[in-house]
């Protein structure tokens, strides 16, 4: 028997959980998906499943052997249509890791799209605002925005997004206007921390070239973009955020844009991947696309047009 086929066999199991779901999605009866992965267990040496009547787990063993099946398939995949010119018989896995904000307003409803243009490639999507590990968390591609501390991959840089200063209207009849740095002494500000516990270095500005922070108090802080919008659309203060993340809001006049002269610095956009000497076509493919879907999101990249 394939050796492959027993593999995607178990990696469709570890993935529903269920011998029933997994032969239905293969085409094959439960009978031949439980005859697969006994003759996969066989084959190893080790159980890869606990079973119960009412759900199926992987062992230790079988986790393992799911996170390294699911890269060896996706590889096996790239083998296959690597010497296919025609871009529809790209095929295989994509693991990609977007900004929450992102992801749920530009990238995730563009995403047809591109399944549509590749229509046998399938994506997994993390999003969070945290700093992943590309690497050892088996990611493809990496979406970060902000400075870049990954010295163990490449970055390949797409553009910049310009930031706007905001709050509600709700905020400013309670608290009044801002119009220069020094009435901040009275607004509140929204901190953001990538860990919470950190310190925010307050309201941040350029000047002469010069990256400045004015202290300021506040009563909320948060760690996710999400929350950061949405702590403003409550009135708590003031918040900094890409234009793109809020430009639906002030167009709605749920939020205000302020203090034009003093904007922080634009925050740069970078799409990074492991370092090798083939990047496969279809991260490349994922890759090319994304700037192009950017493009009228971002600021060009300094030195290019």
């Amino acid at each position: 028997m394939n050796k492959l086929d027993l593999l995607r066999t178990f990696v469709r199991v570890s993935e529903l959980s269920s011998f029933t779901l997994a032969g239905e999605s293969l085409g094959l009866p439960r009978s031949t998906v439980s005859e697969q992965v006994r003759a996969l267990e066989s084959l190893l040496g080790t159980r890869l499943f606990n079973r119960t009547t009412r759900r199926v787990q992987a062992t230790q063993d079988g986790i393992l052997l799911y996170e390294r099946g699911k890269d060896l398939l996706s590889g096996m995949d790239e083998i296959e249509s690597l010497f296919r010119g025609d871009d529809a018989e790209l095929a295989g896995r994509l693991r990609i890791d977007l900004p929450t904000m992102m992801a749920r307003r530009l990238i995730v409803p563009a995403l047809p799209q591109f399944l549509e243009r590749f229509p046998r490639l399938e994506v997994e999507i993390s999003c969070t605002d945290r700093q992943v590990d590309l690497l050892r968390e088996g990611f493809d591609c990496v979406m970060r925005i902000g400075a870049l501390s990954d010295l163990d991959v490449v970055a390949r840089p797409v553009g910049r997004l310009s930031m706007r200063n905001c709050a509600s209207p709700a905020y400013l009849e309670r608290y009044g206007v801002p119009h220069t740095l020094e009435d901040l002494v009275e607004h509140r500000l929204v901190h953001y921390v990538r860990n919470l516990g950190a310190r925010s270095q307050g309201f941040e500005y350029e000047q002469e070239g010069e990256l400045r922070f004015q202290a300021m108090g506040g009563v909320v802080t948060v760690n996710n973009a999400e929350a950061y919008s949405a702590a403003c659309l409550a009135g708590l203060g003031l918040i900094q955020v890409p234009a793109v993340g809020v430009d639906e809001h002030l167009r709605r006049g749920e939020l205000v844009a302020l203090l034009e002269p003093w904007q922080a610095r634009a925050m740069p956009v970078s799409l990074l991947y492991a370092r090798q000497r083939h990047v496969p076509r279809r991260v490349q493919a994922f890759m090319n696309w994304l700037a192009v879907l950017l493009q009228s999101q971002v600021d060009p990249v300094a030195g290019k047009s």
